[in-house]
């Protein structure tokens, strides 16, 4: 059982960092392994829409999202973290996520979904909402925590003194742990996924 941290913050050790730290730790003492992924501070290819990857199973442009994506094939969870950007998620999350789910939505079908947003005052809770979006299109049961999964801060240490906040990290890790073996639990008893039906693409116009 496997949860993949996905750290977009164009600061590899700064606030959402130490958020993604608490959950992977809180993961790992409920058995659950865990691994965070930074998606780095260059610049990165945003989705053209060519629909390739229909085709190909993998975006055309060869980087962190086909990784990421061959990551999922092995995890049963998937944490998101963005510092809030002008009350929404990092460029480098956006981009990330736009082409990842667009590419590789498949690998996601069934699997858990929490977002974990910093901010340090304000925003939170669109950038929370934003990064939601993602999983329910995939059919990702999003998992909860005791509050929005929200933590303030200007630096790591103030993230740190931010004690409602750790705390809702390590709530929603407990619940994602719970859930991760909840169904491998059904899995065991002969429960299987919902078969999906193909898929129905329409528009407005009549």
């Amino acid at each position: 059982m496997k949860v993949i941290l996905l750290n977009g913050s164009p600061h590899q050790n700064g606030c959402t960092y130490t958020a993604l730290r608490e959950c992977a730790d809180t993961l790992n003492a409920e058995g659950i392994e865990s691994e965070i992924v930074w998606l780095g501070n260059k610049p990165l290819q945003t989705c053209l829409a060519c629909g390739k990857c229909k085709a190909a199973g993998k975006c055309v442009f060869d980087d962190v999202v086909n990784e990421i994506a061959a990551k999922m094939d092995g995890a049963d969870g998937l944490i998101v973290g963005s510092p809030v950007h002008y009350s929404g998620a990092s460029s480098q999350t956006v981009t990330v996520m736009n082409r990842l789910f667009f590419s590789a939505c498949p690998r996601f079908y069934g699997k858990f979904g929490a977002s974990v947003v910093s901010c340090r005052r304000g925003g939170a809770s669109a950038t929370f909402e934003q990064l939601n979006q993602f999983f329910t299109i995939c059919s990702m049961p999003i998992v909860p925590s005791q509050y929005w999964n929200q933590v303030h801060g200007f630096t790591p240490e103030d993230v740190r003194k931010d004690l409602e906040g750790m705390q809702t990290m390590r709530t929603l890790a407990r619940n994602m742990a719970w859930l991760v073996k909840c169904v491998k639990a059904g899995e065991n008893a002969g429960i299987t996924k919902p078969v999906r039906e193909p898929a129905m693409i329409t528009n407005f116009i009549r």
